[in-house]
């Protein structure tokens, strides 16, 4: 098999449909949500196959399994770092689906290598990416919590093997996650957050608007990415559920629970001053002070976003997104 096979792939990959999809992470934070969705659209797929490490017994990744299992998803136990493992996982399969945390993340150029290596029958790749967009200005390039999926896109970009390979790949960027963004951080609650119980608020610059995309349309963006491939081929897809401000969630709390509410808001000076400690002191959460920093800022405020690129999945709302959140904290 020549190694421009993709390249040269009939139809050169204007015909191509996605039938055989792995997925790397699936039992991982987002990528259960992603995992979830495309299940949900089982028909469409000849295949739909996860690699994953052996769970405990009785866990709560094990019970996921047997989930996937009962729907007919195929479970392969492997090593992401045994090039075997990984190898043989991508037989027959024509798209990559990576959901790693920020521990994971480098990995994935091996992973990506191996996929466009000649012999695979990889053709279009989803990195991790399913966050703040890493190249929004100028200053994301320093932005430390950017370097490693900057490497991840730089390698897929430049490198002259996956140029050859004719490769696909699509970057799904989103904004916070409401749902984590809610909670707030436990080290430092003014960087924002909304304490149910106590009916306790933070508001981290209230006017600002900021760009969300909850954990299930993430899931089902992905979908439908998956469902318009030539739309979403070698571009970073900006996508969102709602763009809001602090202000504006906290009216929507106050009209599902009623007043009572203590609000306190903080600006992003003490954040910044937060963050640079955290960097300084090796805190493990100083990225989250970082990226909550860069929303405040506007990080999420993209030009335009590409939800219709993709056909404007419907997604939830933040009366939808505050509602669960209430019912899941008290």
């Amino acid at each position: 098999m020549p190694s421009d096979y993709k390249t040269n792939w009939p139809g050169a990959m204007a015909d191509f449909k996605p039938r055989n999809i792995l997925i790397i992470g699936a039992t991982g934070n987002i990528g259960r949500f992603i995992t979830q969705s495309i299940v949900s659209a089982r028909s469409e797929f000849d295949r739909i196959a996860i690699l994953t490490s052996a769970p405990a017994a009785g866990s709560d990744k094990e019970k996921f399994i047997e989930e996937l299992k009962s729907k007919n998803v195929e479970i392969i136990i492997g090593d992401i770092n045994n090039e075997t493992n990984v190898v043989n996982a991508y037989k027959g399969i024509d798209t990559v689906i990576f959901a790693l945390g920020r521990g994971a993340l480098l990995p994935q150029i091996q992973l990506i290598k191996l996929a466009a290596s000649p012999g695979s029958s990889v053709k279009w790749i989803f990195p991790s990416e399913y966050g703040t967009d890493i190249k929004y200005g100028p200053s994301s390039a320093s932005e430390p919590t950017h370097q490693a999926k900057l490497k991840i896109r730089a390698y897929i970009e430049e490198d002259d093997g996956i140029k050859k390979s004719g490769l696909k790949y699509t970057y799904v960027v989103t904004g916070p996650y409401p749902e984590m963004y809610f909670k707030g951080p436990a080290g430092y609650p003014q960087a924002g957050s909304w304490d149910v119980k106590s009916k306790t608020a933070y508001l981290l610059e209230k006017d600002n608007k900021i760009s969300f995309t909850t954990m299930k349309d993430t899931g089902d963006l992905v979908l439908a990415a998956l469902r318009h491939p030539s739309a979403s081929f070698n571009k970073a897809l900006k996508v969102n559920s709602y763009t809001v401000t602090p202000a504006e969630i906290q009216a929507e709390f106050e009209r599902q629970t009623g007043g009572g509410w203590t609000v306190h808001e903080t600006s992003i000076d003490g954040v910044k001053e937060f963050e640079k400690t955290a960097w300084e002191t090796g805190r493990p959460d100083a990225a989250i002070y970082t990226l909550r920093r860069i929303w405040a800022e506007g990080g999420t405020l993209y030009e335009k976003r590409d939800n219709d690129v993709i056909g404007n999945p419907e997604l939830l709302t933040l009366k939808d997104t505050v509602a669960w959140y209430i019912k899941t904290s008290t």
